[in-house]
């Protein structure tokens, strides 16, 4: 897809380092994922007084207490999911839409969910703007998923819940990934869920902070 470049600042600058310094830097290998973290100007999924710290490696306020995850832990959960083109993808926690436009831009089909429908608007509006019609958005109950298109191939879990909601798993394609940050509200760990033909495989990936996971099956108030 081709931005529209003559309509944005241009920030190209800072995306590259970014890219060298927090992605490649750290150890993200897959080509696919560097390439599309190249292309997506991530200075306007945040507030205009923000845009000269987007490249910066740290999440940032989004409204609503919600956040943008910071570029490093965006790219280190879309490599975790190894995707292939034409796979689909549940998305709980659509924010920004930040997450869900590097998703689109690996060429899968994206179904995100987000309980805040001031957000999900606001995402909506600037992936059309980018081209990003292969994301849909609906709003509801994350940790309920989007049972209509199940099974999925991966879902990300951008905030953090007590444990895997069971409507996630159960949507899950035998075979698929899961990248979810599980734990208390002040500790987590991003885990790695595999399903496989004889039930559920974990893995931790790393020590993480995300805002908690609201609904049935997270965090309530």
């Amino acid at each position: 897809m081709r931005l529209p470049s003559q309509s944005f600042p241009d920030y190209s600058w800072a995306r590259e380092r970014m890219v060298r310094e927090h992605v490649i830097g750290r150890g993200i290998e897959d080509a696919r994922v560097v390439a599309a973290m190249r292309k997506i100007p991530r200075h306007l999924f945040v507030d205009a007084a923000l845009a000269d710290r987007a490249y910066d490696d740290r999440s940032l306020p989004i409204g609503r207490e919600q956040t943008i995850s910071q570029p490093f832990m965006a790219a280190f959960m879309t490599a975790a999911l190894r995707l292939a083109p034409e796979q689909k993808v549940l998305e709980v926690g659509t924010g920004s839409g930040y997450q869900t436009a590097l998703l689109a831009e690996m060429l899968v089909n994206v179904f995100s969910v987000e309980s805040i429908p001031f957000l999900a608007a606001r995402a909506r509006r600037l992936l059309d703007r980018l081209g990003y019609f292969n994301a849909a958005i609906r709003v509801g109950d994350g940790t309920l998923g989007w049972p209509e298109h199940a099974p999925y191939d991966a879902i990300v879990v951008t905030a953090a819940g007590p444990a895997p909601p069971r409507p996630l798993l159960e949507q899950l394609a035998v075979g698929g990934r899961m990248v979810i940050p599980l734990g208390d509200r002040d500790s987590q760990e991003l885990k790695l869920i595999v399903r496989t033909r004889l039930g559920f495989r974990q893995e931790s990936l790393g020590e993480c902070r995300f805002v908690t996971l609201q609904g049935k099956f997270g965090w309530r108030g």
